[in-house]
């Protein structure tokens, strides 16, 4: 049977951090949802929203659409220093949600003929994946995408954990991280398991899918990203810091629980931090508004031809309920209700987000938590918005746990 690594509660994979605003001390107070908008409903979601920031979480933003019918709405606060709601055109940093866009570029280049899918990790970088077991000879590009490369997480490393996610996030959040030395990180561990042999979550997969773009285009996976997504679908609001510390205005503050510090504790204002240490694997800024427009030119077939969608939206099992099942640097999962919706999560310091949508994007969805620390529950999220399905007690923050991670 093939080897699964166990799922951990937090997949750090991107992380954020930033202005630590000295500690906070008062918790953020809850207002009731606000929203404006089209449709009549969303009762549930509303509810999950607000279930959310009574956990402890500062702020939570949605935003639906079906349609030419736009739902905008918004629990809790963006700014604890300012006593603002989240706005619809606020920016945030998307964590793993970054890897659709990178999944993308490849699939393009794979249009293109400049590579295949089946191109081993050796053939773009000779030397990089090696030692310990590690082997890039036998690891494809389609196995960096789907996470079945067996490849350990960078973010997993308990060196590089403490200082970029863990108890030492705030003397280290400026620091600059190459994606070389994050892939090095990752060799000094072995495999989680043979080449496509069983699934794990793994950011290093896409710090080595950034690297090769770099390697077949001549340019970095940034300037692919802006070059082929964000200018010609005109997301004026997203952007790739790769190592700039600032989020664009308007713009949510994002908040921080260290490991170990209890409820109520003063939350740490991280906005700023250097992305690089996500890089191709989580680093990227943007808006409910834009991640939405992003998933329907990708499903619609704007972005990709047939063939490279249909290889994109092959999934594999995980093994994991809450993931579902997963493609490449994008999850399927099938709702109570019956209803199939395709999407990502992402976490970083200071904030959590997921996208979804239907296969048609008749129906499309983004939400962003501008707090890491706390484990939302992102699932009762969807169940809410796709199924309108009251949500459970228990659909809430929970204080002092991590986040469920960018997967």
């Amino acid at each position: 049977m093939p080897m699964r690594r166990p799922l951990r509660t937090a997949l750090p994979v991107v992380l954020a951090a930033g202005l630590t605003g000295a500690g906070l001390t008062a918790a953020p107070p809850v207002s009731a949802a606000r929203t404006t908008g089209h449709r009549i409903g969303h009762a549930a979601t509303r509810a999950v929203m607000g279930g959310i920031v009574r956990g402890g979480v500062p702020g939570v933003l949605g935003q639906a659409r079906e349609g030419r019918r736009v739902w905008n709405a918004s629990s809790g606060l963006a700014d604890l220093g300012r006593a603002r709601a989240p706005r619809p055109g606020d920016r945030f940093r998307i964590g793993s949600n970054t890897k659709t866009f990178v999944a993308t570029v490849v699939l393009q280049l794979e249009a293109e003929h400049r590579l295949a899918l089946w191109d081993t990790v050796e053939h773009w970088l000779p030397g990089v994946v090696h030692g310990n077991g590690n082997d890039g000879s036998r690891i494809t590009v389609r196995q960096l995408l789907d996470h079945t490369s067996g490849i350990y997480d960078y973010t997993a490393d308990p060196a590089l954990a403490a200082k970029t996610f863990g108890k030492d996030f705030l003397r280290h959040r400026f620091a600059a991280h190459r994606p070389r030395d994050l892939v090095r990180t990752a060799m000094a561990h072995r495999p989680v398991f043979a080449p496509g042999t069983g699934w794990s979550y793994s950011s290093t997969n896409y710090i080595l899918a950034g690297m090769i773009i770099e390697k077949a285009t001549g340019h970095s996976y940034a300037a692919e990203i802006r070059r082929r997504i964000i200018r010609p679908l005109g997301l004026h609001a997203t952007t790739v810091p790769v190592t700039s510390p600032r989020i664009p205005r308007p713009a949510e503050h994002g908040y921080l629980r260290l490991p170990g510090e209890p409820p109520g504790t003063a939350l740490h204002d991280v906005t700023a931090m250097n992305p690089g240490v996500a890089g191709a694997a989580g680093g990227m800024i943007s808006s409910v508004g834009d991640l939405q427009a992003f998933y329907r030119a990708l499903l619609h077939g704007r972005l990709l031809p047939g063939r490279q969608l249909g290889e994109m939206l092959t999934t594999v099992d995980t093994g994991h309920r809450e993931i579902g099942r997963y493609g490449l640097g994008i999850g399927e999962q099938r709702l109570s209700c019956g209803t199939t919706v395709w999407g990502h999560v992402g976490s970083i310091p200071g904030f959590v987000s997921l996208v979804s949508s239907t296969r048609d994007a008749g129906h499309t969805a983004a939400f962003s938590i501008n707090a890491y620390g706390f484990a939302p529950d992102l699932l009762a999220l969807l169940e809410a918005e796709f199924c309108g399905k009251a949500p459970a007690p228990q659909a809430r923050a929970v204080p002092g746990a991590p986040a469920p991670g960018i997967r």
